[in-house]
């Protein structure tokens, strides 16, 4: 049985913990919102409405990148379920280091797309619409991973620390 991040069972959480997990799925569903704004303006035509189209999506990529941006602020601060792991198990340190640069990496590169679509006009300088949409598919697949990445390091610190398998709560 497979359970949800939604249905997680917080309840052997301390209060700073609960806290720190609510805070955290909040920051996750702004950002998977985000997420979905973004794959919608992506889906929406272009041919023939490129400057409406690349508006839509450079306002997409600007809701993306407030959001990940608050959700990396938020794992970064020392109350953060994140720095709780990386304090309280010292093995897992690592991988705490390596979502965060996860995090760091994935906001530069929306930076430099948004940059980069912007910098765009129309006529001959309009951007291949056809290539953005494969280089932001890649952007939001490795968003993905990222997300299941942070929740298997959560997941397991989580049984590491109660030594309760989630799957049976």
């Amino acid at each position: 049985m497979v359970v949800a991040e939604r249905d997680f069972d917080a309840s052997h959480l301390s209060g700073a913990q609960r806290a720190g997990w609510e805070g955290r799925q909040a920051d996750r569903d702004r950002t998977l919102d985000a997420m979905h704004r973004l794959e919608r303006a992506l889906a929406s035509p272009a041919p023939r409405r490129e400057p409406a189209w690349q508006e839509e999506v450079l306002s997409a990529l600007a809701l993306l990148d407030t959001a990940m941006g608050e959700e990396e602020d938020n794992a970064s601060q020392p109350d953060s379920l994140l720095s709780d792991i990386r304090r309280t198990q010292p093995r897992l340190r690592s991988r705490v280091r390596g979502v965060r640069s996860q995090y760091s990496q994935l906001r530069d590169r929306i930076v430099a797309l948004r940059r980069e679509l912007g910098e765009h006009g129309e006529g001959e300088d309009a951007p291949d619409f056809s290539d953005i949409r494969q280089r932001l598919a890649w952007l939001l697949t490795a968003l993905r991973h990222q997300r299941a990445r942070e929740s298997d390091l959560i997941y397991e610190a989580y049984f590491d620390a109660f030594n309760i398998d989630l799957g049976t709560e």
